[in-house]
Order: C-alpha cells, then sequence, then structure tokens
C-alpha cells in the first residue's frame, strides 16, 4: 500500500485553515455564545449586527479576546469572562471572536 503525500501551497493551507477556524468558531458560537449575542441579553452586540459591533471592532482583535476571556463591564452591558463558559479554552473563545467580528463586518 503506498501512501501518497500532497503538498498544499502555503495560501491553500492557510485558506484551510481560516475554514476549519470558522467551522470552529461557529460552533462555539453556536453552543455557547449564542445564548447572549443572538438576542443581545445584557447588552452583547447582536450577531451580524454590524452597527453594534462597529465601535468594538475598531478596538482591534487583542482587546476584543481579552474582553471576552477575562470578562469586561462596558457602558452597554457586561460581558462576563468566557462568556460564563469557564470550560472554554482561550484560543476557542479567540474562535469565537472571530467568527462572529467576521459575520459583523
Amino acid at each position: 500500500m503506498r501512501k501518497t503525500v500532497v503538498y498544499l501551497g502555503s495560501a491553500l493551507a492557510l485558506a484551510l485553515s481560516s475554514s476549519l477556524a470558522q467551522a470552529d468558531g461557529a460552533a462555539i458560537y453556536n453552543s455557547s455564545c449564542a445564548a447572549c449575542h443572538a438576542q443581545g441579553v445584557a447588552g452583547a452586540p447582536k450577531f451580524g449586527d454590524a452597527a453594534a459591533w462597529k465601535d468594538r471592532i475598531v478596538q482591534g482583535n487583542d482587546t476584543l479576546y481579552e474582553h471576552a476571556i477575562v470578562g469586561y463591564q462596558g457602558k452597554a452591558g457586561y460581558m462576563p469572562p468566557k462568556g460564563g463558559f469557564a470550560n472554554l479554552s482561550d484560543d476557542e473563545v479567540k474562535e469565537a471572536v472571530d467568527y462572529m467580528v467576521s459575520n459583523a463586518q
């Protein structure tokens, strides 16, 4: 039995990696984040609402990640650490943030 090794160009590998992260981000959003972000509970910016996300997005990913991971009390509401899902890893939270941001631009 022969094994075939296929080289994926870096652009294709990056695209596949990004696609997988989006799929993971969607799954994490649906299982955890949607509890608040689907309806705007406690001031959470609604999923896909570009206007609600605009001022948050300009702060940059590092700030969004920090607020999502450690929590944040803002003018509009409260974000509990990891959305109250302490079982999520930091990377999973980042994937969910990336997914929400990509759907709000």
